[in-house]
């Protein structure tokens, strides 16, 4: 098995730089915003010794009164959990802050191996993070994972205790390409797509809120289903690009694009407490673009009235006709009703997509 290793810290400490520099990949959206993550993000690590797994995870704050800070917490009190080792990562050049002295006690009752990680380092003296030894937690590990120093030696250190086990190919080097079909779930914000994927799997793998634009990243989960393995991919949801006016939420749309473009099936889900909109054939006409298997979902088919169900299947005859052959499943993510069917017509797609045709028929 190979260990677990947690990134762990408050908001914009570069956890996400860090991760995306042991991963050696850009899976985690980085951009100099507080808050950007909130979702537990999974990698495999590259750097050091021995191969790992990484967990990138959202800016923490206990003891928060914030709904949605709570739900972040939990996220990372769940990549806590998980861990063998805890990277906690404090920001050298901000000094030692009030809330690191609070997520440090936190942690000294959690019984993992914790390192203190004083990333932003580059250019500054050795000696540089003294104040961070109030922490009780050991010297921290001076780095920077913008410029990629001192990151070697860091995992050499944490990983120490740890049996050595074969060298792991890097990413994109005969990279395992069996892990599933790839199911990207894309649609316009707030219409369910973090809780869907959460109602799948049977956890709280994704903060899930009632306020539009929870979901920044494109997280992968791992999920089987009918004996059939599965990456379910959560992605942002898509605006009008007129609406898309910061910059964080246009990095977030083009991982969406991006999921789209890696995926095997895409699973547009539309939402039938609102009309359906023109944006909801701008992305159904990205995905056809792309050529893409599609299986369509309308979600929250329970929270509404028979007149108003009507409406929603004139609108998608009018508006939707060109996805005329698409699957169409009624749904309820939250109470988890007519996910089944939808998941066999994922298969379908899936395999009606990859079916070699003879030339005759």
């Amino acid at each position: 098995m190979k260990p677990t290793v947690a990134l762990v810290g408050r908001t914009n400490v570069g956890k996400s730089t860090l991760f995306n520099r042991l991963t050696r990949s850009r899976a985690a959206l980085v951009a100099d915003l507080p808050g950007l993550t909130r979702d537990r993000q999974y990698g495999d690590g590259h750097v050091g010794p021995m191969p790992f797994l990484a967990i990138d995870t959202g800016g923490f704050d206990p003891g928060s009164g914030d709904d949605l800070q709570r739900a972040v917490n939990e996220q990372t009190e769940t990549a806590i959990a998980e861990s063998d080792v805890v990277l906690f990562v404090v920001d050298v050049r901000a000094g030692l802050t009030v809330q690191d002295q609070r997520i440090g006690q936190w942690l000294r009752g959690k019984g993992r191996r914790i390192f203190v990680v004083a990333n932003k380092a580059e250019g500054l003296d050795p000696q540089a993070g003294a104040d961070f030894h109030e922490l009780g937690l050991g010297a921290p590990c001076l780095i920077s994972a913008a410029h990629a120093i001192g990151l070697t030696e860091l995992m050499e250190t944490a990983l120490a205790d740890f049996p050595a086990t074969a060298p792991q190919a890097p990413a994109g080097e005969g990279a395992d390409q069996s892990r599933g079909t790839r199911v990207a779930i894309v649609g316009r914000p707030n219409v369910g797509k973090s809780t869907l994927v959460n109602t799948l799997i049977g956890e709280r793998r994704l903060v899930a809120s009632e306020l539009p634009g929870t979901t920044r990243d494109a997280i992968e989960v791992e999920f089987e289903f009918a004996g059939n393995p599965f990456v379910l991919v959560d992605t942002a949801g898509l605006r009008r690009k007129g609406k898309v006016f910061e910059t964080v939420e246009k990095f977030s749309v083009v991982k969406t694009l991006q999921a789209i473009e890696q995926c095997n099936v895409v699973t547009l889900l539309l939402d039938a407490s609102t009309e359906i909109a023109e944006q909801d054939a701008h992305i159904a006409g990205y995905i056809l673009e792309r050529g893409r298997a599609l299986v369509i979902a309308v979600n929250k088919w329970d929270s509404v009235r028979e007149e108003q169900r009507e409406r929603i299947k004139r609108e998608m005859r009018r508006k939707l006709h060109f996805l005329d052959w698409a699957s169409l499943h009624f749904v309820s993510a939250l109470r988890g009703i007519g996910l089944q069917g939808l998941m066999r017509s994922v298969v379908a797609a899936e395999r009606a997509a990859f079916t070699r045709l003879p030339t005759p028929r």
